[in-house]
């Protein structure tokens, strides 16, 4: 069993995204499973359907308003970089209505269900490939990973949502009694989940370079304070799944490659740039073609 497992990492998922479509259409791979954290789980639908060129024109598409209803950031280019500033009307306006969070993230919920018709999910579903989105259960302190085939369309679709929804910047969400939130709060890449559920095999792109190149700039407000933080915390958990992940594979006598980003593609990846998404998916085209090259 062959499994193709994606990260988190927002906008850099339009690198995910070029890799993944090398592998399906150059390489011939064929997966069984699919597994996605946060912007992997809006990736892993139609990459298992095959629709590669559907989720790149819909990947390199979206922008800011394609993900938020109410946008908490501002964003300024200053010395050639995009930055983000607060929107304190927009976040005000969100705590005036009661929201936990500083924006929301309904928009892009419903850019999901346009994207993914219900004839889509029944075709997965009565398909011999399983689709399987990780998220993070506040509530119950724990991660969870949804599988399509045991869900209804509407449940399923809720799940890429949650999946995606960085919280405190988007959405915050109750379901089935529980808060639920980003994945990658938990598991930023499922290696371990792939192959507990019998991946014998496993193809894994992380949205980060393979050592460790950052240097974060120093914060300008709370919102790079946050951004920073949770930046952090990400590579953390990140560095933690990988180590897992590798060492299930050898219990698990289970082959694993890894795809990483040859450079840093950007200090912030809820910054959605059209411009910039395009480019990052034909990098990740050309990328996987020399990394399978150089074997």
């Amino acid at each position: 069993m062959r499994a193709l497992v994606i990260s988190g990492g927002g906008s850099k998922g339009a690198f995910a995204g070029g890799i993944a479509q090398f592998l399906l259409e150059e390489e011939k791979q064929s997966y069984d499973l699919f597994l996605g954290t946060s912007t992997g789980s809006l990736l892993v639908s139609h990459l298992a359907m095959g629709k590669v060129e559907v989720i790149k024109r819909a990947f390199t598409q979206v922008n800011q308003s394609s993900i938020f209803s109410n946008n908490p950031f501002i964003i300024v280019n200053k010395n050639g970089e995009d930055r983000i500033k607060i929107n304190h009307f927009n976040v005000l306006k969100n705590f005036i209505r009661g929201r936990k969070t500083f924006g929301e993230s309904f928009n892009l919920r419903r850019l999901i269900e346009q994207q993914i018709s219900i004839e889509d999910f029944d075709f997965l579903k009565q398909s011999n490939k399983e689709v399987v989105v990780c998220v993070a259960n506040l509530t119950g302190n724990s991660v969870e990973y949804k599988k399509l085939k045991e869900c209804s369309y509407s449940d399923f679709m809720d799940w890429i949502w949650i999946s995606c929804n960085y919280v405190p910047f988007m959405t915050l969400t109750t379901k089935q009694g529980c808060e639920y939130a980003d994945g990658g709060l938990g598991c930023v890449i499922p290696i371990e989940k792939a192959i507990t559920l019998g991946a014998t095999h496993v193809d894994a792109i992380l949205l980060d370079t393979e050592f460790q190149q950052t240097h974060r700039s120093h914060s300008r407000n709370p919102f790079d304070a946050l951004s920073t933080i949770f930046g952090f915390i990400s590579d953390r958990i990140e560095v933690q799944n990988m180590h897992i992940g590798k060492l299930i594979a050898e219990d698990y006598n289970a082959s694993l490659r890894m795809f990483y980003t040859p450079k840093i593609l950007t200090s912030n990846s809820l910054i959605f740039n059209q411009s910039e998404m395009k480019k990052w998916w034909q990098m990740g085209f050309e990328h996987a073609r020399e990394v399978v090259k150089k074997g």
